[in-house]
Parts: structure tokens; sequence; C-alpha cells
């Protein structure tokens, strides 16, 4: 018998529409993901405490979270060349218990003092939990990619490729915040793709049990209570809480949520009464996600509302002045924190972060083709003879480089575009989570471009751009019935993938800190604002 072609099928009625995305393979598939989770964790573990000592801005977060297992607060240090020193000789009872100023909430950092709790202030300690997380980011990636396509082999193929991503390997062999905040932006997009679909179903379910085709005019079934909605707002107050400029991805998945509930039931036969939707579906909106993420996060404060009373001021930081007015409405401690914030928004906002400069600074607009990576550490001018180095007429050296995968980033850069095409042209609802949630990860900074900022902070943009090559890659591939499309597309597909693991494999030696000579350096720096 003969394929029926697409012409002849008969229209998907609209039970089925709204039923899209009941997948039957949801063992495999988790065993699939799991797999993939499990190879980049261990890639990522793999001699994680190289090198022995506080790298980049480690310098920071490591030392607040070690002083916030000891007191519930971020306390100071001595200057940084001599703490630095001492922890790596395992002195780690030198900080006071003065304040320190800190600008980033508590989360990313209480993150890493779990690890620091398990194995020490080493740098297995605080590096562990980035390991760990940056390893679930994987796993986040493939289950949106997979739900957004419809198709575990496309989520197997965002899972491997940014298990490659050389940005992503760094920073999650890093004690640093970005790793967490990508993890939970991640989550929370994906739960928001999973609440779609469970809308959709419980409209195709109403459908189905009244023995209707649509919904005939009417409402439909009010559905207050959305576990992947109160889900989605759990993580982005979680990443609010490691990283305030969340709340910008917050805010656009929000409205791109609602617009869906608004969307379903009007292809569910509402009609007019879908507007309804706006408000009827809105509101609870707001309180699973909007609401539900403001209470995470202040309950990410909570040590430090119970230390404030016993804190310590004076030596770098007067501390908190809580306005008397709003201490007595609020109580003092919560009127503190409320100033505080306020110093911290000044703090990113005001001249001072204006007037400085950075010689690894990268502007947003040359984040998306990995135009300025940023060097994490590095040891120059080794000379042969010493370290094991053996370069003749050379010399040696060991760097980390925050760089992504160079033919990786190229071709995400590529599918984005081309999603952002296909989805205003297209009208392909598939490219709306992940355009939408890597541009409210990147646009924002334009905002404060007059100030250093650096490409470690598109950690945040590469899995949404991943997960669009996945899908572009997935049509490339084709269906599983048209052979001999699949093996052309196969055959594509297998090469792209092959490439992004040969050049990953390329620039290991500056992720992970490993002896080189100059010229092998050279020759992984394409462009002169690599070096």
């Amino acid at each position: 018998m003969g394929r029926v072609s697409a012409t002849t099928r008969p229209p998907a009625s609209t039970v089925d529409r709204l039923d899209d995305g009941r997948m039957s393979d949801r063992f495999s598939s988790w065993v699939v993901t799991l797999v993939i989770t499990f190879l980049a964790l261990v890639l990522r573990l793999h001699d994680v405490g190289t090198p022995n000592r506080l790298v980049f801005d480690e310098t920071y977060y490591p030392k607040d979270a070690w002083t916030l297992l000891k007191q519930g607060y971020e306390g100071s240090w001595p200057d940084a060349k001599t703490a630095n020193a001492d922890i790596v000789n395992g002195i780690t009872t030198i900080w006071t218990p003065d304040a320190e100023f800190v600008v980033h909430p508590p989360l990313g950092k209480w993150l890493i003092a779990a690890g620091e709790q398990i194995f020490g202030m080493t740098p297995f300690g605080w590096r562990f939990a980035s390991v760990v997380f940056g390893s679930l980011m994987v796993l986040m990636v493939i289950r949106l990619a997979r739900r957004l396509s419809r198709s575990t082999l496309v989520g197997a193929i965002a899972g491997v490729l940014i298990s490659l991503d050389g940005l992503s390997f760094v920073m999650s062999r890093t004690g640093l915040l970005d790793i967490f905040q990508a993890f939970f932006l991640v989550a929370g997009v994906a739960a928001v793709a999973a609440d779609r679909d469970w809308f959709r179903h419980r409209l195709a379910d109403h459908l189905r049990d009244a023995g209707r085709l649509n919904l005939g005019g009417a409402y439909g079934p009010l559905l207050l209570v959305r576990p992947w909605r109160l889900a989605a707002g759990l993580m982005f107050g979680c990443a609010t809480a490691v990283k305030w400029n969340s709340m910008f991805v917050l805010a656009a998945m929000g409205i791109v949520s609602v617009c869906w509930d608004w969307s379903a039931r009007r292809l569910a036969g509402a009609g007019r009464r879908s507007w309804w939707s706006l408000l009827r579906d809105g509101v609870p909106a707001f309180i699973q996600l909007i609401v539900l993420a403001s209470g995470v996060y202040l309950v990410s404060w909570a040590r430090w509302l119970q230390a404030y009373p016993r804190m310590k001021f004076g030596s770098g930081w007067a501390g908190p002045s809580p306005d008397p007015a709003l201490a007595k409405v609020i109580g003092r401690p919560l009127a503190a924190l409320w100033d505080y914030h306020k110093q911290i928004y000044a703090f990113h906002t005001g001249d001072y972060m204006k007037s400085q400069t950075h010689v690894y600074s990268a502007n947003p607009s040359g984040w998306l083709i990995n135009q300025r990576p940023i060097g994490i550490d590095a040891v120059n001018d080794i000379r042969p003879g010493t370290d094991g180095c053996q370069a003749v007429n050379d010399t040696c050296l060991r760097v980390i480089s925050a760089t992504g995968t160079p033919v990786l980033w190229w071709m995400a850069a590529i599918a984005l575009a081309a999603g952002v095409v296909w989805w205003l042209a297209g009208r392909d609802w598939r490219f709306t989570l992940p355009i939408v949630a890597m541009a409210s990860t990147w646009l924002p900074w334009f905002r404060y471009d007059d100030r250093p900022l650096f490409f470690f902070y598109a950690i945040c943009i590469i899995p949404f751009t991943v997960t669009i090559l996945a899908i572009w890659l997935g049509r490339i591939l084709g269906p599983a019935e048209d052979s001999a499309r699949r093996r052309i597309g196969a055959a594509i597909v297998g090469v792209a993938v092959a490439l992004v693991a040969i050049d990953f494999t390329f620039i290991y030696p500056i992720l992970t800190d490993q002896l080189m000579t100059r010229k092998a350096w050279l020759a992984r720096m394409w462009f002169r604002s690599w070096i």
C-alpha cells in the first residue's frame, strides 16, 4: 500500500491538536537522558581540583560560601593575595566576623558551601556543586529540546552538543555563580514548556470526556493549580536568588505562558471568551510565577535575616541603614535588607562600575559568535626544564580560557537567525520558547554596556541556542519513515556533531590548565580578539 501524502492526509481534529506532545517513549527517553548526563558529569568531574588555587572570581564566592557556613552571612577576609595563599595551604580560619559588602544574592554561594561542607575548603570542595549543576543543566537541555521537538533523538543531540561546549564545560568546573543561574533558568523554561502541554492536554481531556468536538464558545475548565507552572515559579525564584537579571527571563516567560493559555482556549473553541484567559488564567499565573518566585527569593535570605541582629559592621562596610519608619512596619531586619538591596543596585548601576575597565571586557554584541572569550587563569612564560616544559626555542604556559566551542557557537548563531525567520514567517511555536528565553538573557545586557561585561555571562544563552540548533538538525534529519531522506540527513547531522566533538577536543588543553607550548596555544587562538 502506498504512503498517504501530506495533501490527502485528513486534517487533525481540535482534540488531536491539543493532545500533541503525548510521547510513548518516556522510559527509554530517560535512559538516554541519564546516560548523556552521566557522561557529561564524568567529563566535567575529571581532575576538577586542578589548578590547586583560587582562579579568577573564585577569590570571592568560595570564601563567601565558607563564611556563610560558619556564621550565616558573608564575612571579610584579609587581602586576596594573603588569604588565597593561606587557603591553598589549608589555613581557612583567617576570616573575620565583620560583614562583607557583597553584590549578589546568597543562593549560589550556599550551593558552593554545600560542596565545601562535604569536601572541605579545597578546590574540589568549592567546585563540586558547579560540576553537579553543570551536569544537571545538560539534563534540562535534553528534556527541553525533546519536549519542543517531540523527539528523544533531537533531545539527545542537544545534550551531546551542550556537553561539548567549552564555555559550559569551564563554568561547570569553576566556583562561580553563573552555572547555577543557567541551570535554574533552563529548568524554569523547561517547566513552562511542560506547563503548555499539561494545560492543552487537560483541555483535550475535557473535550474527550464531554464527547465534544470543541468548546462551542464556552470558556472551558478553570485550572487554577498548575504543577508545572508552580515548578517554573520555584526555579525562576532560585535563579533570581543567584543573580538578579534572571527577573527578565521570569517576566518574559510569564507573558509567553499566558499568551499560550489564550491560544489554547482559542484553539479549543472558546471564541471571544478566550480573551478572558488574560485575566482568569493570567492572575493565577502571576501568583504561581511572580509571587512564588518572590517568596523563594526572600527565603534565600533567611539566614541573613536571622543573623542580622548579631552582624558586625565597620571595618570595610558601614552596613545597611534601615529606615526607622519602614522598620516599624516590617521589622528592622527586613528594612535593613531593603536598604542593602538599594546599596547593591547603586553599586551595579553607579558611576564606580561605569568607570571601570577590564582587559577581557566583551560587548554583548559579540557574544553569540564567541568574539571575546575570557581568561580564567594563566601561568605564562614557563621556561624549558620547568614544570615539565620541553619546548625548543619556545616557552610553555598553562591557561584556562572560558571560550565556547567555536564551531558549535557559530552553527548555533546561524540556527538562531534561521529560527527567528521561521518563527515569525512560519509561526512555528517550537521556536518561541528558546528564542524568547535567549533574548531575555541577552538583550537586557545592552542597557549596561557602558560598564565592563564578560563573555561568561553568555552561559545563560548557549543552552537555548543549542536547543534551537538541535531542532534544526532534527528537521535536517527528516522523518524516520523517509529512509532516503533520513540517510542524507543523518550524514549531515553526523558531520555537524563530529565537527563539534573535534573542535572541543582541539581546544580541551586551553579549557583545563594543561601544559602547552606558546606555539600550540597560538594555534588555538584563531582571531586576535581571542588573545
